[in-house]
């Protein structure tokens, strides 16, 4: 079988990795230590890159046979398409962790390396294998891989960890289910049909739209938070509480309206909300402007 770098790529998931790298990003620039030194900066998002890459290959080839099966997924991905055959799929993905957790060990510290392997195993094989098919939980608790970005991009240039990486986790935790229970409700008879117990089919879709409410206020909640507790400044501030509002609006009015079309717009925001926010920590921390 060829080997169509594309299809590889594809086997990445790169939008969900270009969040994950936004997220480390930021945490990297907020730590500020390795600023001096680009190319250890560089090869850190290098190793986080491959770190969300082989988490994500592994989720597609573990649920190959499930995404031939739904709507969404079985014209995109390169197994369904027989674009990559199931064993260079799987060879690729130990290959990347492999590669991002040697890469972090030698050029960071070993707390990094230990991390991006738990990250891996807990998305790839948790998540995948254990938690998503098997509880309505799935979303909620798997959300904490790929929170995991800013944890291990802190823990690289520091050897440590500390509140700011923490709270850029729980950002990301707090975001990750009203993001996907958006789109489940959107693409929900796919799930149906695999038998994933997503909340619109177990709980139905009035409990998913007021948990996305829930989830949404309380994600605004701790983002106002943070420039008080020392995590953003200025520009961050003026973003979180205008993307924040945004943000509650259209999980309320979804709530209200109960339509598809509602929840895809909740699911199209959640993407550029998370993403510009973090921009807004970056640009806080280049130009170090504070709230106080």
């Amino acid at each position: 079988m060829s080997l169509p770098v594309s299809s590889y790529l594809q086997l990445t998931k790169p939008r969900i990795v270009l969040l994950v790298l936004v997220t480390a990003l930021a945490s990297l620039v907020m730590e500020g230590s390795l600023l001096h030194r680009p190319w250890q900066f560089l090869l850190v998002l290098c190793g986080i890159t491959m770190v969300a890459g082989s988490a994500n290959a592994f989720n597609q080839y573990f649920e190959r046979d499930l995404d031939a099966q739904m709507a969404r997924t079985r014209t995109r991905r390169p197994l369904p398409l027989n674009q990559v055959s199931p064993g260079n799929a799987l060879a690729f993905a130990i290959a990347l962790g492999a590669l991002s957790v040697a890469l972090l060990f030698l050029i960071a510290n070993p707390l990094s390396a230990w991390l991006a392997l738990g990250t891996i195993l807990f998305y790839g094989f948790g998540y995948t294998l254990w938690l998503k098919p098997r509880t309505v939980h799935n979303i909620v608790i798997g959300g904490a891989a790929g929170a995991m970005g800013p944890v291990i991009a802190w823990a690289a240039a520091s050897g440590g960890l500390a509140l700011a990486p923490i709270l850029l986790f729980l950002v990301i935790f707090l975001w990750t289910p009203p993001h996907f229970w958006a789109l489940a409700l959107c693409v929900k008879e796919d799930y149906r049909a695999v038998r994933i117990p997503m909340l619109p089919l177990v709980r139905g879709d009035a409990e998913t739209y007021r948990q996305i409410e829930i989830y949404s206020i309380a994600l605004v909640a701790l983002t106002l938070a943070m420039p008080f507790l020392r995590t953003g400044g200025l520009i961050y501030a003026l973003l979180a509480l205008g993307l924040g509002g945004v943000f509650v609006w259209k999980a309320v009015k979804a709530r209200r309206l109960a339509t598809v079309r509602s929840a895809w717009d909740v699911f199209g925001f959640s993407i550029l909300y998370l993403f510009v926010l973090f921009l807004g920590l970056i640009a806080d921390a280049i130009w170090r402007i504070p709230i106080l």
